[in-house]
Order: structure tokens, then C-alpha cells, then sequence
């Protein structure tokens, strides 16, 4: 595979955008993701590292505001690499998302591994001064299954202040490199996303 697991997704706290850096297990840097500010439509473009001067992805969302919209992949040469969509009702208790390949294949599904776990640190995280202390007490983590319904990676927060790490860690691994970039573009946008919701 193309990157060295366990990979660490860590938020930054001292910006105003919603942005985090990807590393490897060797503090490699993988992808510096950053959500765009003041757009109508959801944009979030993905650079190799933090200086940004090496633009990889873009992933913009196909509809504006909408429940179950969708959110395309493309590289710096405009070419479409495929997208990830909400699963419409079945996400509003439980995440559920689905990884569509350029030709709009179904390639993996993403489901949260316990709903409950997101539910009780939403809801300590609202108390004043004990909510900044739920991010060593909640792990909420989502599995990352192929069409056999095989768990190829877990991503799951790791005990942080305000929650902001989690760890990718590979299950089975992919059949091609295109397959895991897909997969981690999804789930950098999956993080963007299910952080607002709480």
C-alpha cells in the first residue's frame, strides 16, 4: 500500500478554518486538509502539507445545503476520482456514507461503529467545563467495510483535548492505490462532516 499505517489525523485549534493534518506512522506527512470559509457551496481542497504549496484534491459538494448531498473528488488536472454520499435517513442516529468510484460503482460503505458513543459526547460536551474533558472520555470510530462487507480500515478518536486526534488503522488494506486515496478523501470529508453534526 502506498502509506505506512497507523495514519493520525490531527485538527489544528489555532485557525479559524476546520483543518487537519494526515501523518503516517513515521510523522510522514500524508495530506493537510482545509475546509474552504465563506463558500455556498461545501468546498475543501487537500495539499500534500501544511505550507500548501502543493494543491492535490479538491472536494466540493454537488448540492447546496442539502441532506443528502454528495461530495466529488477531483485532482489538480480536473479529473473526476469519484465522491462520497450520505446515506440519506439511515444517517441521521447512525453514520452511514457510501464511497462511489469515477464511474459511479459503489466501491466501500462507511458505518459508525457505535451510534451511542457519539450520542453521550455530544451531549457532555454541551456542560460547561466538563465538556472540554469528553474528548478522554468518547471514542466514536467508523468502519470502513468493502462489498464483501470486510472492515478494510478503522477510524476512531483517540483521547485528546476538545477531540481532535483520531488514528486510522488498517484492517485489510485495498487492491489499488486509487481505491485508498478515495477512502481517505472520504474520510477526510466524513471527519469535517460529523464533527459539525456533534
Amino acid at each position: 500500500m502506498k502509506y505506512q499505517y497507523p495514519l493520525s489525523l490531527v485538527f489544528k485549534i489555532t485557525t479559524l478554518s476546520s483543518d487537519f493534518t494526515v501523518t503516517d506512522v513515521r510523522e510522514k506527512p500524508v495530506f493537510y486538509v482545509r475546509q474552504k470559509m465563506f463558500k455556498l457551496l461545501e468546498e475543501v481542497v487537500v495539499c500534500k502539507d501544511s505550507t500548501q504549496a502543493q494543491q492535490l484534491y479538491t472536494i466540493k459538494a454537488n448540492k447546496w445545503l442539502d441532506f443528502s448531498a454528495a461530495y466529488n473528488f477531483t485532482n489538480t488536472a480536473g479529473q473526476d476520482l469519484g465522491k462520497i454520499a450520505r446515506k440519506g435517513w439511515a444517517s441521521i442516529f447512525k453514520a452511514h456514507y457510501e464511497i462511489f468510484d469515477a464511474q459511479q460503482a459503489l466501491n466501500y460503505t462507511i458505518r459508525e461503529e457505535n451510534a451511542w458513543v457519539k450520542v453521550f459526547d455530544a451531549l457532555f460536551s454541551e456542560i460547561p467545563i466538563i465538556g472540554l474533558f469528553t474528548g478522554y472520555l468518547f471514542h466514536p470510530a467508523y468502519l470502513v467495510t468493502n462489498k464483501a462487507g470486510t472492515v478494510v480500515v478503522r477510524l476512531v478518536k483517540e483521547p485528546s483535548l476538545i477531540g481532535r486526534r483520531f488514528k486510522l488503522e488498517k484492517k485489510l488494506g485495498f487492491t489499488t492505490e486509487e481505491e485508498e486515496e478515495r477512502v481517505l478523501l472520504s474520510l477526510s470529508m466524513l471527519l469535517l462532516l460529523e464533527r459539525r453534526r456533534g
